[in-house]
């Protein structure tokens, strides 16, 4: 069976149907800087912690301020950590730190261990599919990429036609004190598996900045329910799955604007009928004809 990733990852992503592939990209198991160099997501700013335990453990560990995330089966869920509904970041132990590769707080680092297949769908282009059961909470990849600042997001943005994919995603995260830190990647030109999980207005996937070295998150997708063998993946592009309302910033689209989304084929009994909207990324430059 073809495979994708071309040995980079730990475990094959397959590909289906044989003798088919989908447009030439750069495979890239993380996330790299963009062309813009505004942010290089491989720098190492976090200082590690000192525990010489087989697992790191609250709240002795740094790392751990926060709580413990993970449990032995993957991330803990809302409903497990007795907290609103909402994915909240998670900060992993990093290569600084003196606890060992088995430690139970490096978990998105370790990268792709489910059997994955990338396939052609009917009516959305490209998807990925489970090959193995998938329990709820488990990690099951990175939307990995370009990591591009603000001002180089919306020059790709602006410069697509309304017939091009986009595959630009942009993460906000709320402070406490009102703030809004922002993530941007693009995996057009150099992406993994990640780019080509489709929409769904009733997801199966949920998406947790997750960090390791340094501030830049990696954008991890966990299980939000148990997942059979066979069964699409899919997650939220608007970000509200599993986030307080309001957290996204799309907005109800003028009528003008509805002519540039795209629809959404996700086929859930909650479908919105169009592809989510960003409006400080998709809106058109008022210069242009």
């Amino acid at each position: 069976m073809a495979e994708l990733s071309g040995g980079s990852e730990a475990v094959a992503v397959a590909l289906w149907p044989p003798g088919e592939a989908p447009p030439a990209f750069q495979y890239s198991p993380e996330s790299v800087a963009g062309a813009d160099g505004e942010l290089e997501p491989t720098e190492v700013t976090f200082p590690g912690c000192s525990c010489r335990s087989r697992s790191c453990a609250a709240p002795e560990c740094p790392c751990l301020s926060r709580g413990h995330s993970y449990s032995s089966l993957g991330l803990l869920l809302a409903e497990q950590q007795q907290q609103q509904p909402f994915s909240r970041p998670v900060f992993e132990c990093n290569s600084l730190c003196c606890c060992g590769e088995g430690c139970q707080n490096r978990l998105v680092q370790r990268g792709l261990r489910l059997r994955l297949q990338v396939f052609r769908t009917q009516r959305k282009g490209w998807g990925v599919r489970a090959l193995q059961p998938i329990p709820a909470g488990s990690f099951v990849c990175e939307y990995a990429g370009e990591v591009l600042g603000f001002a180089e997001a919306q020059r790709r943005i602006q410069a697509q036609s309304p017939q091009e994919p986009n595959y630009i995603i942009a993460v906000r995260e709320h402070l406490h004190d009102g703030r809004v830190m922002e993530t941007f990647v693009d995996p057009t030109r150099i992406g993994n598996v990640g780019r080509f999980l489709n929409h769904s207005c009733e997801p199966n996937l949920f998406m947790v900045p997750v960090r390791v070295d340094s501030m830049v998150p990696k954008l991890a997708l966990f299980a939000a329910a148990d997942i059979a063998a066979g069964e699409e993946l899919t997650y939220d592009y608007s970000g509200r799955f599993r986030n307080f309302p309001g957290a996204s910033r799309e907005h109800k689209a003028l009528e003008e604007e509805n002519s540039l989304r795209k629809p959404c084929y996700c086929g859930s009994r909650t479908c919105a009928s169009f592809l989510p909207w960003d409006s400080s990324l998709f809106s058109t430059p008022a210069s242009s004809p």
